[in-house]
């Protein structure tokens, strides 16, 4: 990969995980120090600093990425049938495996689950996963066990005709009873590791807002994903300078309550059936560390 002139002055293991979000740094660091890296030929520390057209070239070693193999870890299924699988994912789970996280994965559960039963469209690390909520969001995923069945979906949730309503508190008063945040979104230009407000090379992304409940400094909301950007809830609602309770990346520095991540919470997801036709609707409640903090907001 070559250096643009707005990525240089970055770290080059913070530039490299920013390019493939599921690198961990320190996985990369282990490469860098193993001497796999370079940078137009030659072997660089973490520390270097990127420049304007580097030529960085990285070699993973076949040896150190294993088989996705199943794993019998327990799901909280909320429904199944011969084409779909939904699931209510818990806090902490990485949807499927990378660079760094090869077990463990949703994917490993559902490989186990479903047996050879999941859509191979997205290859062998994403088998059935049509689309994905980050690593500490809690909630409803859909997965694919054929491929017609996945490219059903994948069409609804290109064309919007899906329904994603999620959960979340944030800090803040929300003025208004409802809202609507029209603002793209992209790689921040000054920290390659987030994503922000982005005019220039963003791409669209539309949230619907609605405040289910006022709590002085807080508020419980309900947010309807119009497209699927990366972190799409996180960033907009931060934009307006409510940013969700416990989030570690667009959060205070300082967090209000102890949380293992940020309060969001994928509450309903709507679909036409791929074989049937039928629209159906699922929801579960936030889970309990949820709950809990709602009610320390109330007490406030």
């Amino acid at each position: 990969m070559i250096v643009s002139p707005e990525d240089a002055g970055i770290r080059i293991d913070k530039y490299i995980t920013s390019c493939n979000p599921d690198c961990s740094r320190s996985f990369l660091q282990k490469l860098i120090k193993a001497g796999e890296l370079t940078v137009n030929g030659k072997t660089v520390k973490s520390s270097y600093l990127t420049q304007e057209g580097d030529e960085i070239t990285c070699r993973i070693p076949e040896s150190i990425e294993p088989e996705i193999l199943p794993e019998n870890i327990p799901l909280d299924i909320v429904y199944e049938d011969q084409d779909v699988i939904l699931v209510n994912k818990p806090r902490g789970m990485v949807v499927h495996p990378g660079i760094g996280h090869f077990s463990g994965t949703l994917v490993n559960a559902l490989m186990y689950h479903c047996k050879d039963s999941l859509s191979g469209i997205n290859g062998v690390l994403r088998p059935g996963i049509v689309h994905r909520i980050d690593r500490d969001t809690t909630g409803i995923l859909i997965a694919c066990k054929n491929d017609a069945a996945h490219r059903s979906l994948a069409a609804q949730l290109k064309d919007h005709s899906s329904k994603r309503i999620y959960q979340a508190l944030v800090y803040g008063n929300i003025r208004e009873e409802e809202l609507t945040i029209d603002a793209p979104i992209g790689r921040d230009p000054k920290d390659r590791l987030r994503m922000a407000i982005n005019e220039k090379n963003g791409k669209e992304a539309v949230t619907h807002v609605r405040v289910l409940e006022h709590m002085g400094q807080y508020c419980h909301v309900e947010c309807r994903l119009e497209t699927g950007r990366t972190h799409q809830i996180r960033v907009h609602l931060a934009s307006r300078k409510h940013p969700l309770i416990g989030d570690p990346v667009y959060g205070p520095a300082h967090a209000a309550f102890p949380a293992e991540g940020q309060m969001l919470h994928a509450r309903l997801f709507g679909f036409v059936h791929p074989s049937t036709g039928d629209y159906m609707e699922f929801y579960r409640e936030p889970p309990k560390d949820f709950q809990d903090i709602l009610a320390k907001c109330r007490e406030l």
